[in-house]
C-alpha cells in the first residue's frame, strides 16, 4: 500500500510518498490541490521523512537516513545512486556523472535522468551542474535548486 503526506518546506509544498516502509517521490508541488490521490497517512517512515526535511533546511542535517526505492532502468538506478554519493555542500557536473557511471558521452542522458528523478532533495540532483558550474535544469524550477544549493553552502 502507498500513503503520502505534505511537508511545508521553505521553497513550497512538498508531497512525500511511501510504499513498504521506503520512500518513492519528492514532488514539488505548486499548491497543495496537485496533490495525487494517493491516501493520506502520517507512517513511521512519512513521519521520518518530515523530520529529516525539517533538520535539513534548517542546516542541521547534511545526510539522510531514509530508505528509498527506486523505480527506472538499470542505467537511471545507477544514476540516482551515483548522485547519492555527491557530498553535501558539493557539486559535479553532468559530465563528472556520465564518467563515473562508465558512459563518459551520456552527458544528455544523465541530464534526462535528473529531470526525472522520483526523489529529489533525498536524491540530490540539485548538487549537478553545468560544465562550466553553471546552474541548468533541475524538475522543481531553478530557483529551488539555487535555493538548496546556497543553503547547503551557508552550512557547511
Amino acid at each position: 500500500m502507498q500513503y503520502s503526506t505534505l511537508y511545508q518546506s521553505p521553497i513550497g509544498p512538498i508531497q512525500l510518498i511511501e510504499k513498504d516502509g521506503k520512500i518513492t517521490n519528492l514532488s514539488f508541488l505548486s499548491n497543495e490541490d496537485e496533490r495525487n490521490d494517493i491516501p493520506s497517512k502520517e507512517t513511521a517512515i512519512l513521519k521520518k521523512a518530515k523530520q529529516e526535511l525539517e533538520e535539513y533546511f534548517d542546516g542541521k542535517r547534511k545526510e539522510f537516513d531514509l530508505p528509498l526505492s527506486f523505480s527506472g532502468t538499470p542505467f537511471q538506478e545507477k544514476v540516482w545512486n551515483t548522485l547519492c554519493t555527491i557530498p553535501y555542500g558539493q557539486t559535479k557536473s553532468y559530465q563528472e556523472i556520465a564518467i563515473q557511471v562508465g558512459s563518459p558521452k551520456a552527458c544528455r542522458a544523465i541530464g534526462l535522468t535528473n529531470h526525472i528523478n522520483p526523489i529529489g532533495i533525498f536524491v540530490p540532483c540539485h548538487r549537478v551542474v553545468g560544465k562550466n558550474g553553471k546552474l541548468v535544469g533541475y524538475a522543481g524550477g531553478i530557483d529551488k535548486k539555487s535555493y538548496l544549493l546556497n543553503l547547503e553552502k551557508q552550512n557547511l
